[in-house]
């Protein structure tokens, strides 16, 4: 038993090893043209659009025939297949050296793409020859052999410039020659084959193999492969053309360059083989299209100059993606979609393991038409807009539309399954409605938890806890994250004087605020979002939309004649960050119990508000050193001499906003009872306890998110022969770590009596800074209002998770007024999602701190000279908070009194309480 299990595993090796092999010189032939058309376009005086045209034919002739092969390897076998289809390539390919005219190339490159139908053939020979569970893997090996595109661009320059491209043609054809004769020799036919013709049994007829291709799932994954192997191909042929265009380069250097997309385009399939065996094909494909997408946006923007015409005179400044750059972004464009070409063949052995022939030809040829049709609208384009980033342009699109398909359908198949046992779903999803197949079962189980019962305490100490504490602390990061690109403009305007910028005070104080502005308004849609798409979905294009503020701020600050408008801009954008409060709040409440709501809660706000902290002691030091070395820009120099690398402060939150978006897609749930529509929601705009909440939200979390906008630059305006930058971010670390560590305290004694105590103890803290900012020039003045300054941001986070403790605590007391007649668990359950809106709202209203507060300084400091008036302003309204909380929670008779005192639970009426 033991001697055939290692015969067995000898002949997968050797056939796995061989087809790849063949399927490597194939590819090398199927992509010859990139490097011999641009000669070519030389001596026939091709236009782009013509040059398209033919480096593209070869790849229709190997897209066409790649139903047909396939269903011939599926009837015949692979095996004879492959090897015929290699030597009628072979001929074409010679054949093409005596061509001699623009017409005999085109028909001498329909012969050539012939070697390109290969991969339907390998595709069900190899798959023959292994289980369900290692197919991805095995078949990922077997599409490494796209490599072969970089062997071509490798090799055929320096053959190209020592003798001709007829010569490349002609060794060429003879490597895939011999190759298919070696083919021939070191394999045999698959199992299927074998035992049919020992049978005797006819194979399936042309017509039944077609019958799977009525299924619209098989056009979408046409569609999916258009993208990663169409673009594959389209961008492995037209990158030396475009890099000799762009950046000036020679052929043998845009060759070797371009090598760089297409090797980790080829090799890191088989990668995506195993990781599609391992996490499923749904996950790596969710992961291809979302990368993909960042890359794409960075390669599309063009290089620009821009000419403002300014009060005193044009001012004028430009970009561009300068090579280095270029070049490791295409790789890691090519990296994620080699993982892409595996997990779309990892779904079809699972999905159709009886016509892999056809359904794999089917997919590979609409992929395969890609790299046709792609290459001839890259020059279409470049010959009618003159934009040479057109192409990736192209590609964005399409890669958008793939994922938006891919998601809407995968979304409706879970909804359909959310009232279906756990154990009689499909492991894919969308087999639903199709036979079930044993194999579906290699496939990730879906991270929609469709039964979730927080406050069961066996369902909750079983498997609960585990699963609520890894989305907590995988939102930990992401929040900590956004609020640090969020505020990061805080520290950015305090440094753009000294590189150069010329803004007034005025002018820095509106920088300051816009992401404020921006971030609470983004947040009163962004509370509702979570509902509609899923916490896991939302987490993690949030997160990854930051990188476009983050990335904005690294090349606009490199230059001081950038507009005033373009960083008004991207402090809007920063706005981003802050809306992701609203949603990541609003999800982390579904997951725990309501005993432990305010500490979970507690924790993923404060811990997240110390994202402030983080960035304003991280980036006066990241800004003083070249990180990044050359890809990251030359330093600005000081008018004292010294060097700042101010773009730092954009680009240093990129590798860590990448790992956390990843994070967040493959660590995070969504909670199918937690889907909800925004009319489900909205019925919290007619609760006077949801605006309520905003008023005091707004006395807390407002002034911890506007104290933290506006300290740095009110403390160097008051105190400017301090240098206050290296110890503000004392305050907002102060106020974070509050918020985590004063969570108990709520939950123990009652959200709004400690809420009620924090207006008073901010109060006590605005009459301190009053009185310090009244002796400024005395000796330590500056230490008594920083003292004071850190007594207000401890008591900000002290009422940031108070206030938030009361939420659900009022809508369960509620729940029993609004809804007697229904069931305690529907009321429990209203109450949950009402509370997780109000969650979310109250959080946007109250992030306008972040704009009011340094507008008001401004502002103050602008008709005063003093921000004197605006802090007699706060302390008014945090009179004004205390006074609410008390009269409507707190005091004898309140909302709250007897809960917070152990007379009453939260669900109880007012008049089941009187009954007890």
């Amino acid at each position: 038993m033991r001697a055939g299990s290692i015969a067995a595993d000898a002949r997968q090796t050797r056939v796995l090893g061989a087809s790849t092999f063949a399927f490597t010189v194939c590819f090398a032939v199927w992509t010859i043209f990139s490097i011999i058309g641009i000669r070519i376009q030389g001596e026939l005086g091709l236009s782009d659009t013509q040059l398209g045209l033919l480096v593209g034919t070869p790849i229709l002739t190997g897209s066409l025939s790649r139903l047909v092969l396939g269903i011939w390897a599926d009837q015949i076998g692979g095996r004879l297949v492959t090897a015929a289809t290699m030597l009628f390539a072979a001929v074409a390919t010679f054949l093409l050296s005596y061509a001699d005219t623009y017409p005999l190339m085109l028909l001498a490159a329909l012969g050539v793409g012939l070697a390109g139908g290969c991969f339907a053939t390998g595709t069900a020979y190899v798959s023959r020859f292994y289980p369900p569970e290692k197919q991805g893997t095995a078949l990922g090996i077997f599409g490494m052999g796209n490599v072969g595109a970089a062997v071509t661009k490798f090799a055929a320059p320096f053959a190209l410039v020592a003798y001709g491209w007829q010569a490349v043609a002609e060794i060429w054809a003879a490597g895939l020659a011999v190759t298919a004769i070696l083919f021939w020799l070191f394999t045999e036919d698959d199992p299927v084959t074998k035992k049919r013709r020992a049978e005797g049994v006819k194979p399936p007829s042309f017509r039944s193999q077609l019958e799977p291709l009525r299924n619209q799932q098989v056009w979408r994954f046409a569609l999916y492969y258009f993208f990663v192997f169409g673009g594959f191909v389209a961008l492995a042929l037209w990158l030396p053309h475009y890099l000799i265009g762009v950046y000036d380069l020679d052929i043998k250097t845009a060759g070797m360059l371009a090598v760089f997309y297409s090797v980790p385009a080829s090799i890191f399939r088989v990668y995506g083989g195993y990781l599609s065996d391992r996490r499923g094909a749904r996950y790596v494909m969710y992961l291809t299209f979302g990368v993909s997408l960042i890359c794409l946006l960075m390669l599309s923007y063009p290089q620009t100059d821009y000419v403002i015409h300014g009060i005193d005179g044009p001012i004028a400044f430009s970009t561009s993606m300068e090579l280095v750059p270029f070049v490791i972004t295409v790789f890691v464009l090519g990296f994620f979609m080699s993982l892409g070409k595996a997990a779309v063949y990892k779904h079809i052995p699972v999905y159709y393991p009886e016509h892999v022939g056809a359904v794999g030809g089917m997919v590979g040829m609409i992929g395969g038409l890609g790299g046709f049709v792609l290459p001839i609208a890259f020059g279409a384009m470049n010959d009618l807009t003159g934009v040479w980033t057109s192409c990736f342009a192209l590609l964005f699109v399409i890669a958008g539309a793939a994922l938006v398909w891919m998601h809407i359908s995968i979304q409706q198949m879970e909804r359909k399954a959310a009232g279906t046992a756990i154990a009689d779903l499909p492991a894919f999803p969308e087999l639903l409605g199709l036979p079930k197949s044993e194999a579906a079962d290699t496939e990730a189980k879906s991270r929609v938890l469709t039964e979730w019962h927080p406050d069961d305490p066996g369902f909750w100490e079983g498997e609960g806890r585990a699963i609520a504490q890894r989305n907590l602390w995988i939102s930990i990061p992401c929040l900590l994250l956004a609020f640090a690109v969020w505020m990061v403009w805080s520290v950015v305007v305090a440094k753009l004087p000294a590189v150069g910028f010329t803004y007034t005070t005025d002018q820095l104080f509106w920088l300051a605020a816009l992401p404020g502005l921006s971030g609470a308004t983004l947040r009163i849609f962004y509370s509702f979002m979570v509902p509609i798409f899923g916490g896991r979905l939302w987490t993690t294009l949030t997160t990854a939309s930051l990188l476009i503020p983050a990335f904005g701020i690294g090349y606009a600050v490199q230059n001081p004649e950038t507009p005033y408008f373009i960083f008004l801009v991207l402090a809007l954008l920063c706005g981003f960050g802050g809306g992701n409060f609203a949603s990541s709040m609003s999800n982390i409440s579904f997951f725990f119990p309501k005993s432990q709501k305010g500490n979970a809660m507690a924790l993923n706000a404060g811990l997240g508000n110390l994202g402030v902290s983080v960035m304003q002691f991280a980036i006066p030091l990241v800004i003083t050193a070249g990180v990044f070395g050359t890809i990251g820009g030359t330093p600005q120099v000081t008018e004292e001499g010294t060097r700042l690398w101010l773009q730092n402060a954009g680009f240093i939150w990129v590798p860590f906003l990448l790992a956390a978006t990843v994070l967040a897609w493959f660590g995070m749930n969504d909670i199918a009872d937690a889907k909800a529509s925004f009319a489900e929601q909205a019925v919290i705009f007619q609760r006077k306890h949801n605006w309520i909440m905003c008023w005091l939200y707004t006395g807390t979390f407002g002034s911890f998110i506007g104290f933290s906008a506006g300290f740095p630059l009110l403390a160097q305006s008051q105190f400017p022969e301090v240098d206050s930058l290296q110890y503000v971010f004392l305050g907002p670390l102060v106020g974070a770590l509050s918020r985590a560590g004063t969570g108990w305290m709520a939950d123990k004694y009652g959200g709004g009596r400690v809420t009620f105590w924090t207006f008073i103890l901010m109060m006590a803290g605005v009459i301190g800074a009053l009185y310090f900012l009244g002796m400024k020039d005395a000796p330590g003045a500056f230490w008594g209002f920083f003292a004071m300054f850190l007594l207000l941001f401890f008591a900000t986070g002290i009422g940031n998770a108070s206030t938030f403790q009361m939420i659900p605590v009022i809508m369960r007391k509620e729940m029993g007024r609004l809804m007697p007649g229904v069931p305690e668990a529907n009321r429990l359950k209203h109450a949950e999602r009402e509370s997780a809106a109000i969650v979310g709202f109250t959080s946007a209203i109250a992030a306008y701190g972040a704009f009011f507060i340094p507008k008001a300084y401004g502002s103050s400091l602008a008709l005063t000279g003093a921000p004197l008036a605006a802090l007699w302003g706060f302390l008014i309204f945090y009179a004004s908070c205390a006074v609410l909380t008390w009269a409507v929670y707190t005091r004898p008779g309140g909302l709250l009194y007897d809960i917070e005192r152990g007379r009453a639970r939260p669900s109880e009426t007012a008049a089941e309480a009187g009954i007890r």
